[in-house]
Formats: structure tokens, sequence, C-alpha cells
């Protein structure tokens, strides 16, 4: 009776690994067909882009936002911190977050959309212990911020090398638990990201309008290939953070993003 059991849950396991790896063969060959449909920017291009935000770009990107509510950040800041730019490609699962097309044909994120989604990250983030989370952020765009991330919170930071098992294998010298993931590519940190997958933890990822969201929790929909724009997400992230656990916090803004004058 308990072989048969056995037997039956074994089974089990091996649909649902082969259910997953299913869903990520064809999130990646979607990811590739709509690449190839659209050519989309580089990631320099939009760093770039990201870098000249002008005063002119945000009075009229204000104008084009109506909200009664107060912001996590005033909307001038998020314009300037280029968190509204996406890309060319826009994935089915971020198109609701996008409200209109530039005339160079990159899509907008609605700001108001992320100032929301932000509030109900940190709501979730709350519940965690700093010791429980970990952040990867392969992008080097990010990595500024991602250290001033780690010394204002106490989470653990991953940069330039996130190493797949550290979180699934035991056998691993670098071993270490976790209960919650944060990424700021699903794509560029997909080994984390798959990690946590396996484990069935909760995954927080900032995610531009080219990503697939497979697996993630809590979706912050932003520019994430700039550094302002990363630096931007993860000092609300931080400042937040912080507040709802007690822990004082002494950074402004352009601590993580750099200098902002448009």
């Amino acid at each position: 009776m308990v072989e048969k059991v056995s037997e039956k849950t074994s089974l089990k396991s091996l649909a649902e690994q082969l259910k997953e790896r299913i869903s990520k063969d064809e999130i990646e060959l979607k990811e590739k067909k709509s690449k190839e449909k659209v050519k989309d920017i580089s990631d320099e291009d939009i760093e770039e882009i990201s870098k000249k935000i002008s005063k002119k770009e945000v009075e009229e990107e204000k104008k084009s936002i109506s909200s009664k509510d107060e912001t996590l950040l005033p909307l001038e800041d998020y314009i300037k911190c280029a968190v509204h730019l996406g890309t060319k490609v826009i994935t089915p699962s971020m198109r609701k977050y996008v409200y209109k097309r530039r005339a160079d044909g990159l899509a907008v994120i609605n700001t108001i959309k992320i100032d929301q989604k932000l509030r109900e990250t940190i709501d979730f983030l709350k519940n965690y212990k700093p010791e429980t989370i970990y952040l990867v952020c392969k992008r080097e765009a990010g990595w500024n911020a991602a250290k001033k991330f780690e010394e204002a919170t106490g989470i653990k930071v991953f940069t330039k090398k996130y190493s797949p098992g550290i979180t699934t294998n035991l056998s691993l010298s670098n071993f270490f638990e976790s209960e919650l993931t944060m990424i700021c590519d699903p794509w560029i940190d997909k080994n984390a990201l798959n990690d946590t997958i396996k484990l069935k933890k909760p995954i927080i990822a900032l995610c531009d309008t080219n990503n697939y969201t497979f697996g993630i929790t809590k979706i912050i929909p932003c520019n994430n290939k700039s550094g302002k724009s990363i630096g931007c997400i993860l000092f609300i992230l931080a400042r937040e953070y912080c507040k709802q656990i007690g822990k004082p916090f002494k950074y402004s803004l352009e601590h993580f993003t750099g200098p902002l004058e448009a």
C-alpha cells in the first residue's frame, strides 16, 4: 500500500516537472518569435534614451497622467527616472500595463499602475525578514542600486553571478535557504527564477514590456534596462520595506539612481 502511494506521488511529481518544463519551453519559443516578429531595441539604446529624458518630456508625460491619489514618489521623479519606458516588444502578459506607444515605437507603461503594483509588492514584502530574502540583478546597469539596496535593507544580493542550484542543491558548498526571491529581469535572472519555481517559493520581479511572467508572484511593471529606473524602483522598495520593519533609512533617491537633472 505504501509502495503504491509512493509510486503515485512519484508519477505526480514527474508530471508536474514535465508540465513546468513544457511551460518554460513554450515561453522561450514565444519570446523568440516575438523578437523575430518585431525587431526590438537594444538594452544599450534603452539606457541611452533613459538618460536623456528632457524637461519637456517630463511635463508632457505628467499631463497625460491623471491621478488624484498620492504616489509613493512624485510623478516627476518617476518620469525623470524613465520607469515608464518600455521596449518595442509587448508580451501578452504585460499588455495590460501599457497605455500607448511613442513615435519611435517604444511602449509606454502607465506610471500609476507602476505605483499601484509597487504598493501591492511592499504590502507583500513586509511579511518576510531580511535574512529570508535574496535579490538577483545580473544586469550591470542595476549593480549600484542593488548594492545600495543590500546596504539599506540587509537583504542578500547577487549581481555579477548567481550560480544555478545554490538554493536547491544541498550538496553545494554555497547552498543557502530562502523564502522569497527578488529578480530584476525574468530573462537575465532566469537561473534564480527557475530555482525558485522548483522550490515553489514566491518571486517578486521587475518586468519590462518584453518579459514573460510565468511563475512570478508579484510583478512590478517598469523599465528594467536602465540604471536610473532600476535604482528608482529599488529605492522605493528599500525605503518602504525599512519603514515597515522599523529599520532606519538614510538614503536619498539619487544614492540609488545617480544625478537626475532633466
